[in-house]
């Protein structure tokens, strides 16, 4: 199967391709890229970029980022910082909420975007919390996550960009970060239930994609597996329970959470027979050849399963815009009023004191 590629959501070493990427992207054809902070200097380099990837790609690609708001914006690199969840909330305007949607949007066909790695559907239980969520979610129950995500979800994707539900089944409870090791997650069948699926099941209709977490819930599959390359949560719980039907992703299987105790011929084959359409891989790029080889090992029924599940997604994904410099000023500038809408001119200056440094994931 000539197409396995299409399984694979790859990042991209730099900031331009070199001749070895490129050719390693021509003949693996992944099915998608995603950016991140290394891959962005300037505006006009980064259309280039995406250009570039869609140019050596035979069939439409994925192209998706993190772009949430607050630290969690990679676009802030070359613009200004959209308020994140936690602001937006405590503001409690969602006139504001859609506009964030938005202003967002319209900043991400510009450049050839088609995905949003967002909303975050995580509940807080505690706005504190050491687990990679502090300031991304958007409320602190489920009728305030249903509310305020909903609103940005809705906006968004009415800009044609497609939106992702993460983290599938819920990772606020973690009290260790999954960038590093596996956490945990000690949350009853009930409780999960009442609170992290019910915002879950509320979304499962309305998300163009869901990603899986990196962590062990043995109230839903008490084998071990991580949620991310369980079957008993990708297939059962999320396609069967939650009747999902679009596309499943798993979080960057280069976090420590999966790194450190699975190879990576297991983690592909976990990730796909648990019930994922991609993989991703985010950091590892000289292994996605060996990610790619170990696909053709697959049962044929979950390798067409999956490939069919991409080739749907592929048929809604919008065109780029054309590009114009002058035209992204003017959309960045409607970040930048936003972020003053909802925290005030004095604030609006601040940004968000992670700013200019890397996520644990890109470095670990």
């Amino acid at each position: 199967m000539s197409s396995l590629g299409q399984l694979l959501l790859v990042g991209v070493p730099g900031p331009e391709l070199a001749a070895e990427t490129a050719a390693t992207f021509r003949r693996i054809q992944p099915g998608g890229f995603i950016l991140f902070g290394r891959n962005i200097q300037t505006p006009g380099q980064l259309r280039k970029l995406i250009d570039d990837l869609r140019d050596l790609s035979e069939v439409e690609p994925i192209i998706t980022i993190d772009q949430e708001g607050g630290r969690v914006s990679r676009l802030k690199l070359i613009g200004n910082e959209p308020p994140n969840a936690n602001q937006l909330r405590d503001k409690g305007d969602l006139g504001l909420i859609r506009r964030h949607g938005t202003v967002t949007g319209r900043l991400l066909r510009i450049f050839g975007f088609n995905l949003d790695l967002c909303p975050v559907l995580d509940i807080s239980f505690d706005d504190e919390a050491d687990n990679s969520l502090r300031g991304r979610c958007y409320g602190n129950n489920v009728a305030q996550v249903i509310r305020n995500a909903g609103a940005f979800n809705e906006a968004l994707r009415a800009g044609g960009i497609q939106s992702c539900g993460k983290h599938f089944p819920g990772y606020s409870a973690a009290s260790i970060d999954a960038h590093h090791e596996l956490p945990t997650i000690q949350r009853s069948r009930a409780e999960l239930e009442a609170h992290e699926l019910a915002v879950f099941r509320h979304f499962a209709d309305q998300v163009d994609s869901m990603m899986v977490a990196h962590g062990y819930y043995p109230s839903l599959d008490a084998s071990g597996a991580p949620s991310s390359l369980s079957h008993a949560v990708v297939t059962d719980l999320l396609r069967r329970d939650l009747k999902f039907q679009g596309l499943i992703m798993t979080d960057d299987l280069d976090m420590g959470a999966i790194l450190n105790h699975y190879s990576l011929r297991e983690t592909m084959r976990l990730a796909i027979t648990a019930g994922n359409d991609l993989a991703m891989i985010c950091h590892r790029i000289p292994s996605i050849e060996e990610a790619h080889a170990s696909l053709a090992d697959l049962p044929r029924p979950d390798l067409e399963r999956a490939l069919s599940s991409v080739a749907a997604f592929k048929t809604k994904m919008a065109a780029p815009e054309p590009w114009d410099e002058a035209e992204f000023r003017r959309r960045d500038g409607e970040v930048f009023d936003l972020r003053v809408a909802v925290l005030g001119p004095e604030a609006a200056a601040q940004r968000s004191p992670e700013d200019g440094k890397r996520s644990p994931v890109e470095i670990y």
